[in-house]
């Protein structure tokens, strides 16, 4: 190989990193990073998406609850067992226990380390706060650490609304 042959392979080298390079810094000047209060499209959501998400907070409990049954909230609760434990002697797992979870406050067990959205959340776990919750947890209560995607299927919430309900020292008589 001559030294012509070796001068083009190092220009063609020193040409990809120049151009490699120099696209950053072109697309860095474009678009400038730095500006990060101006929005480049804005997006308002139908009205009929508004009034949706609110209508799924206002839901008639005593029917969603009439959907469900409690043997087959058991079997969608499986979804949860990775990191709860439902068991009157069970412990914490990634998640808190959910023994006689409905009805107590949110954040109260005491040997569990809560994210701070839910350990300053003032409520307890109501019928709606649970069905609210459960529809889509990081909407619900802003800021919680809980990846779960949600039950958007109303049966399978009433069902484990129910089995947690049954799972309880003293379950709450239905609306």
């Amino acid at each position: 190989m001559n030294s012509f042959e070796i001068n083009k392979i190092i220009t063609a080298i020193l040409v990809t990193v120049l151009v490699v390079f120099g696209i950053g810094k072109i697309s860095d000047i474009i678009f400038d990073k730095d500006k990060t209060d101006i929005v480049a499209y804005k997006v308002e959501a139908p009205e009929g998406l508004a009034v949706q998400a609110s209508a799924e907070s206002s839901t008639d409990i005593s029917a969603l609850l009439a959907m469900g049954d409690v043997a087959h909230g058991e079997k969608v609760f499986k979804k949860c067992k990775a990191c709860h434990s439902v068991k009157q002697d069970g412990g914490n797992k990634i998640g808190p226990k959910l023994w006689s979870v409905m009805f107590r406050p949110v954040g109260a067990v005491t040997d569990y380390k809560y994210s701070k959205a839910l350990s300053t959340y003032q409520k307890e776990w109501t019928w709606e706060e649970m069905n609210g919750f459960l529809i889509k947890p990081a909407t619900w209560i802003k800021g919680n650490k809980m990846g779960f995607a949600g039950l958007k299927n109303e049966k399978d919430r009433a069902s484990v609304i129910l089995y947690l309900n049954q799972n309880s020292d003293s379950p709450k008589e239905l609306p």
